[in-house]
């Protein structure tokens, strides 16, 4: 996506080819609007995007803050294109006016850095994107060889701080016995957490790694996913965690699930949703929670006074 630098003044370091980007400020705001065509990327049109009938959503963020020493932040709220999702329209607005940089993490997800003055500061965001409006699915998907897999693709098999996958090999072998290796094998771990831990819409903000989740029997919706991860490591099957908007999410708040890759590419996986239903919106992927917080702030710790997230169906 196009990337931006804000300083002294705002300039634009690169502006994507046939987007339009808007850059003013009113009294202490600072606008982006980044304006993309309405079109898929490879030609593929409008009614679909990988082979899939797609929605067009307009997902938004409003964090503010209290604050009361300089503090820096690193947010993750800015979704980026690609194949699963095509951005035409973002607006990002920082309240007061302060000096921001944008980065791309190691997992490829777009980093906004900045220290919040002292008082009260705003992050509000808002896009408009397509997304298929059904999730993919691959019975019979085969497991990839460890020498075939893609270079980038071989940090997501091994442990990681929540998915402590060396402590699953026997578990993830009992829940996928009979199953064909690859996506079946994923899809009766998925399965398999559905019916055996609990889901819960809201618990404690502490995060906990997979092993604890597995003994307590309950979660939320990144603790169903760390699960997930860690059983799929313990086949070799790479899996790494999701955070970002679903449509129709009840109570409506920022989500996680994981993916696998099988069959050559990655495939989404959400015990917290029974049906196969799309309306996925990614803001960063990872090894697990501690690679995707839409937000990371160091100092003094800050809390939210608001916490606003909606996503709307508009076409």
């Amino acid at each position: 996506g196009s990337e931006m630098c804000i300083r002294d003044r705002l300039h634009i370091n690169k502006i994507e080819k046939n987007g339009t980007i808007i850059a003013y400020t009113t009294g202490v705001l600072v606008h982006v609007v980044i304006i993309m065509p309405p079109t898929m990327p490879g030609g593929c049109g409008l009614l679909k995007l990988q082979g899939k009938s797609i929605m067009q959503l307009q997902t938004s963020c409003g964090l503010s803050f209290r604050i009361t020493v300089p503090t820096p932040f690193v947010f993750m709220l800015r979704p980026r294109s690609g194949s699963h999702q095509w951005v035409f329209f973002e607006k990002y607005i920082l309240s007061p006016l302060t000096a921001v940089s944008e980065f791309t993490d190691s997992y490829g997800n777009l980093c906004q850095r900045l220290v919040a003055p002292v008082g009260d500061f705003s992050v509000s965001t808002r896009a408009e994107l397509f997304v298929a409006d059904g999730v993919d699915r691959k019975p019979g998907g085969a497991f990839v060889e460890i020498q075939n897999l893609p270079d980038y693709v071989l940090g997501y098999l091994l442990p990681s701080r929540y998915c402590e996958s060396e402590q699953f090999s026997q578990m993830a072998m009992e829940v996928t016995a009979g199953c064909d290796l690859g996506f079946d094998q994923v899809s009766a771990i998925e399965r398999w957490i559905r019916s055996n831990i609990r889901y819960e819409l809201s618990g404690s903000d502490a995060t906990v790694p997979a092993s604890e989740v597995n003994v307590r029997e309950w979660g939320v919706c990144r603790d169903l996913a760390h699960l997930g991860i860690a059983l799929c490591r313990a086949l070799t099957i790479p899996a790494r965690m999701v955070v970002g908007y679903l449509h129709g999410l009840e109570p409506m708040d920022m989500h996680a699930w994981f993916e696998a890759y099988v069959a050559g590419r990655w495939y989404t996986f959400d015990p917290t949703q029974v049906a196969s239903n799309g309306g996925y919106v990614v803001l960063g992927y990872g090894r697990d929670a501690a690679d995707v917080a839409v937000y990371n702030q160091f100092g003094p710790p800050v809390f939210p006074t608001i916490n606003a997230i909606s996503v709307t169906r508009i076409d």
